[in-house]
């Protein structure tokens, strides 16, 4: 679900990290703990609601399913025939069951009288039935029947139904499912816990003239004897595995087909007509499979792979073994209408989704508490296997931007969690599918990755799928197994950074002796108020890697930093050379140098002698540092000129996205239009550079470049930019000169946050034109831009029009409040105005911590922290809690950041401009 993560909308700065924080930005993606502002008392934490597990007595072998939906009035007919086994005597059977009618359910003991249960108990709050029987049933096995009504809701959970309009124009609904983390129970009665696995054996009864899908390969289809309309298509057993993996899909869809170097039929099934759409999928799917197969040393276990785009789809996409959900935009790329980004997404995305195959599927969580396990892997390995794949992309300096920063940033606030929380009720597990387990956990695993060494590494994985294979683990069994690969004490080290929350400030500073450097290093917990002070300060087991300028990418020494304080001598380090702590950018903390070490390495920005990833972490840290008041933000736009020669995409990315708070955050000031000119200045040459066009031999991160520093020249009303955007979007609307996919972002958002009703009307009209969700969704994002307040509330309620997909409303709000004062204002009434439709259609889940996240966290007034407290007392939603808290300590610090910056930056902002004297 990498794909539930955060949007942050300066897409413009960074398409990568807009689709991660697009599909991440739950994290606020999924997640959020610990918790600022909560009642009267500043930290206690919400009530937990009690829970418990279900009871042990009773589990499942095999559960033999058979379901008839109706798709034209949205329910379905179950039967379950499940095989049980009863380890003690008991005369009722406890199962999760929700929005499902039970009719009637019976066990038969094997060899023996079938017995009616008597009685059905539903406990609605905690989402279980009990089943009461009429006597004792006995230790033994027997099976399980029960017969059951439910409804294909559309709520994008569970079974549910996904409207899409066929190639003649007609609105028809297809039924589909989302189970994790606990909606197989919406389907079927079930016992619904990760570590409750069985077997599998499906069967769909389906209109003939669709096409139905399950985890395994049909192995027979015949005519239902009842109605000649219909089929009855039966799948092959399963292997052993969770409730929250099943998965089947009724609709129309084409597909293409190809088959892996080791043998698996992949298929990725796309809207009828577009199965060119779905090659590009195809081709990383099956370069995936084998690179994973030798990665783990273990076969992918199944004998075929689906992946199939879902027109309505509230996550990214879904891990179903077998048969992975996804968005349309996280799967399918038309070769001509299709940007680089979108490329890389769905890259990612599919190398994501196939790597929990093995890790989550094959080998699954004991308990949500391991969620992070699942998540923080599969987001550090789709990496690896983009980089696989596609080299050019260079994907580990993105990481670094869109992953690794991401977290650092929220990960520094008093609100956030530990990686690992102990998770009870099923309403909270929606909250920790957040960017700490996302983008924490998978950089905590690069982190260890790199602490082990990739050889150490594979054997420990290796390892640790063959011991639990078509079993449950926890965290613990994963370090053990790596332990006795490595001989390294990884749980005591990766103890520190998932038991406890927050990260530390590495403080160094240096002393020449002859020819050896003397380095003092401490530690303490970094906050984004500032340093940690208080007596209980918290230490971490810190991997700690040493560079010099001698050789910048290759460590001189490596130490675990083990203690607050440490000093460490560097010999044959001579007084001309410089010393980079955490080359490569891999450790996570943040660094502060002393004044001294600071200086010597500014000349590596730029004459480019420091790596790109880690001439982006030294921008990234400084930046952190101001925004927590430890240095003055002067300092850091300084740093920024320096950046005047550089080449590399991702360290643009990641000074636009920085560039980008700050401007969201003088848009409270008198001097907004300063850093608009800073930021013209600091992007016309790199525009020039670059120009409009692509020239030969250009390659991927070429056509990043281009849209990012054209988009943010045209955003901050760099005249030329703008004079061409629009005589562009002029060309491309009368289909004189059709603009290519990677401009059309930056074009469309030049011009809209320029333009009048006129060009929104335009766009309004492109939106409603165009086949691809791709380019409906590019639109959506860039509507906000507008700036007249009339428009913007036209903008705001087109969000809710049915021209809307659900789980996009969230981003055109989202595009609102992210482009201008009067954007947040409107878009935080709007949905306080609107907030039962919006609460009501996302039911509570991480749309609505994104969509929280994304309209108030640009606030830079106390008294907004108050109001918006003050509203989620009123209107509670449970799931948003965290994401709340974050929000409103994001904009305590921006308030507190403003009041004590502001009047530097604008004396700085004039005197750069002011001719010399």
């Amino acid at each position: 679900h990498l794909a539930r993560y955060n949007i942050i909308l300066n897409f413009f700065h960074n398409p990568l990290r807009l689709f991660f924080n697009y599909l991440y930005q739950n994290i606020s993606y999924r997640f959020n703990k610990h918790y600022l502002l909560t009642g009267h008392n500043t930290r206690t934490m919400p009530e937990r609601r009690p829970f418990v597990r279900l009871p042990t007595d009773v589990y499942p072998v095999n559960y033999g399913l058979c379901l008839k939906p109706d798709l034209i009035d949205f329910t379905f007919e179950g039967k379950l025939e499940a095989l049980i086994e009863v380890t003690q005597s008991t005369n009722q059977i406890v199962m999760n069951c929700a929005d499902i009618d039970i009719i009637t359910a019976s066990f038969v003991p094997q060899g023996s009288e079938e017995i009616n249960a008597t009685g059905f108990n539903y406990q609605n709050e905690d989402e279980k039935v009990t089943l009461s029987f009429p006597s004792a049933l006995q230790k033994g096995s027997g099976t399980l029947k029960i017969d059951f009504v439910g409804e294909l809701n559309d709520k994008m959970k569970g079974f549910y139904r996904s409207k899409y309009t066929t190639p003649a124009g007609e609105v028809r609904y297809a039924a589909v499912t989302q189970f994790e983390a606990t909606d197989a129970r919406r389907a079927f009665p079930c016992w619904d816990e990760p570590a409750i696995k069985a077997t599998f054996d499906i069967t769909l009864i389906v209109p003939k003239d669709r096409v139905a899908l399950s985890n395994m390969n049909v192995i027979d289809q015949k005519p239902y004897p009842e109605d000649e309309n219909l089929v009855e298509v039966k799948f092959a057993t399963t292997p052993i595995m969770s409730t929250y993996l099943v998965a089947f899909v009724i609709g129309e869809y084409d597909y293409v087909e190809s088959q892996s170097s080791d043998g698996v039929t992949v298929r990725v099934y796309t809207p009828v007509g577009k199965a060119e759409q779905g090659k590009f999928a195809l081709e990383v799917a099956t370069k995936t499979l084998p690179f994973y197969k030798d990665y783990f040393s273990v076969p992918y276990p199944l004998p075929k792979i689906d992946l199939i785009a879902i027109a309505d789809f509230a996550a990214g996409a879904m891990e179903n073994w077998g048969l992975v959900t996804y968005r349309e935009t996280a799967l399918l790329i038309d070769p001509k209408n299709s940007c680089s980004s979108s490329r890389q997404w769905v890259a990612l995305v599919v190398g994501h989704e196939l790597a929990h195959q093995w890790f989550g599927n094959l080998v699954t969580m004991e308990w949500w508490t391991h969620l992070w396990l699942n998540e923080g892997f599969a987001s550090w390995i789709e990496y690896l296997c983009v980089d696989h794949c596609f080299p050019e992309y260079d994907i580990w300096t993105q990481f670094v931007s869109a992953d690794y920063t991401r977290a650092l940033d929220l990960d520094a606030l008093d609100s956030s969690h530990p990686i690992e929380v102990n998770v009870g009720h099923p309403s909270e597990v929606d909250e920790i599918f957040d960017a700490i387990s996302y983008s924490k956990g998978a950089s905590v695993i690069r982190m260890l990755h790199n602490y082990i060494g990739d050889e150490d590494f594979r054997k420990g994985m290796n390892a640790y799928l063959l011991k639990f294979q078509h079993k449950n683990a926890s965290t613990e069994d994963l370090w053990d197994c790596l332990e006795q690969a490595s001989g390294k004490p990884i749980a005591a080290v990766m103890g520190s950074w998932t038991k406890q929350m927050g990260f530390p400030i590495i403080v160094v500073d240096q002393e020449q002796q002859g020819d050896d450097r003397i380095l003092t290093i401490s530690q303490k917990k970094f906050c984004a108020s500032g340093p940690h002070n208080g007596e209980d300060c918290p230490t971490w087991m810190v991997p700690i890697s040493i560079c010099t300028s001698e050789d910048p990418k290759c460590s001189k020494l490596k130490v675990l930093l083990d203690r607050p304080e440490t000093t460490i001598t560097l010999s044959g380090v001579g007084p001309d050379q410089w010393v980079k702590i955490n080359p490569g950018t891999v450790g996570f903390y943040r660094i502060q140098y002393s004044s001294s070490m600071l200086e010597s390495l500014l000349p590596g920005i730029r004459d480019l002698s420091l790596q790109p990833v880690d001439r982006l972490g030294l921008q990234n840290d400084l930046f952190s540092l101001s925004r927590a008041g430890m240095i003055s933000t002067v300092e850091v736009l300084k740093l920024m000129e320096a950046f005047v020669n550089e080449p590399n995409y991702t360290v643009w990315s990641d000074l636009s996205c920085n560039l980008g708070v700050l401007s969201s955050l003088l848009s409270h000031t008198e001097f907004h239009e300063e850093i608009q000119e800073f930021i013209r200045d600091l992007f016309t040459p790199i525009g020039l550079q670059l120009g409009w066009d692509s020239k030969p031999g250009e390659g991927h991160l070429d056509a990043l470049l281009r849209g990012l520093v054209l988009g943010k020249l045209g955003k901050a009303g760099h005249k030329p930019t703008l004079e061409e955007a629009r005589r562009r979007f002029k060309e491309h609307v009368e289909g004189k000169q059709i603009l290519p996919a990677d401009l059309r972002s930056p074009v469309y958002l030049t011009v809209l946050k320029h333009g009048d009703s006129t060009t929104l009307d335009t766009m309004l009209k492109l939106h409603k034109q165009a086949d691809m969700q791709e380019e409906k969704n590019r639109i959506e994002r860039v509507l906000g831009a507008i700036s007249a307040p009339d428009l913007i509330q036209k903008v705001l309620n087109f969000a809710l029009s049915e021209e809307v997909r659900p789980q996009d409303t969230v981003s055109v709000i989202g595009g609102v409040a992210g482009s201008s004062k009067q954007g947040r204002k409107a878009a935080w009434k709007f949905v306080r105005d609107n907030w039962e439709e919006l609460y009501n259609r996302y039911q509570g889940g991480f749309l609505i911590s994104r969509l929280i996240k994304l309209t108030v966290d640009g606030f830079a007034i106390d008294k907004m922290a108050a109001e918006v407290k003050s509203f989620f007392e009123s209107h509670p939603a449970p799931a948003a809690e965290r994401t709340v808290q974050q929000c409103c300590e994001n904009i305590l610090l921006n308030a507190a950041w403003l009041k004590r910056d502001a009047d530097d930056i604008h004396r700085y902002l004039l005197q750069r401009k002011a001719p010399p004297v």
